[in-house]
């Protein structure tokens, strides 16, 4: 699936990203002054790159988990036929074309409609990951969705960051959020009724692990991930100009000693083709962005 050909690595102002094109258009690792800020294990397996714990997997045309009469990996279309899509969707499964920024500083990410993806998901798109090095503690991201179709495309994408987190200090970290409702989904594919959400959660609660945190405002004011053992905080700025709204952040962890968490941007809720929660439909011949920044910040 992988070698080191495809792999390319950008630096600037003493941080670094790795990412692997024709794996999914992975973002591997960020470091931030040699650190690991977005973990990757030591021994990835690439023959079956969806089970690889680390770097940010792409989630689209659909994330999480969709289901036609209990069924998972299925979805019905508006004319009623049922289609089979695995969970997250294609695009962590298939290669991207690149193209690095003219500064060096980025690097953007294409993929296509092909044979590959016309079964599952019958439309043409073309979606875009790219990920540029603002300064030595920022890192943009963007996904660009566009529909050179001739009818409207349904989607609804999202990232799975895996940030580097040893186990032991899950207890002493947490998440603090903007106004939220918390909801989760159920084994049929269901979607909770909200919940209030906490300004803030320790990342040692195992009720936040598969839960989404959808966020009822449109504010400033940032998701930020408290790491004290690691001496950092990571903010995540949603509010950015002429992007889509991200709907709902997610968290996530393997197990008690898995030495990642995940927290995860996302457009829309699992089984949103059926439930409409973040659903998006792009018009033919239009293009739609949703643009994040990640800012690392010494604990002081």
């Amino acid at each position: 699936m992988s070698s080191q050909n495809d792999i390319i690595e950008i630096e600037r102002d003493g941080a670094a990203i790795v990412l692997a094109p024709h794996a999914g258009g992975r973002l591997m690792t960020w470091r931030v002054g040699g650190e690991p800020v977005v973990h990757w294990p030591d021994a990835a397996d690439w023959s079956n790159p969806a089970k690889i714990r680390g770097g940010n997997p792409l989630l689209f045309p659909f994330l999480g988990r969709h289901f036609v009469d209990g069924e998972i990996g299925r979805w019905r279309d508006p004319e009623g036929i049922v289609h089979a899509l695995p969970t997250h969707g294609f695009a962590r499964n298939l290669p991207f074309s690149s193209t690095r920024d003219a500064d060096g500083h980025g690097l953007r990410m294409t993929l296509v409609d092909s044979d590959a993806t016309r079964d599952g998901y019958p439309f043409a798109f073309r979606f875009e990951a790219a990920y540029r090095i603002v300064d030595g503690n920022t890192l943009e991201v963007e996904l660009t969705t566009s529909n050179p179709g001739e009818v409207a495309l349904p989607y609804y994408a999202g990232h799975h960051f895996y940030f580097h987190l040893p186990h032991g200090q899950r207890a002493a970290s947490s998440v603090e959020l903007p106004h939220t409702e918390r909801r989760r989904q159920l084994a049929d594919g269901s979607i909770t009724e909200a919940e209030p959400g906490l300004p803030r959660y320790s990342l040692a609660d195992p009720g936040i692990v598969d839960t989404f945190h959808c966020l009822t405002r449109q504010t400033d004011e940032p998701v930020v991930l408290k790491l004290p053992g690691l001496a950092r905080t990571i903010s995540f700025e949603l509010q950015q100009p002429d992007s889509v709204p991200w709907y709902a952040v997610t968290t996530w962890t393997e197990s008690d000693t898995s030495d990642f968490y995940c927290v995860e941007p996302w457009i829309g809720l699992p089984d949103a083709i059926h439930n409409g929660r973040g659903l998006r439909w792009l018009a033919p011949g239009k293009t739609e962005t949703a643009l994040l920044r990640l800012v690392v910040a010494a604990d002081a």
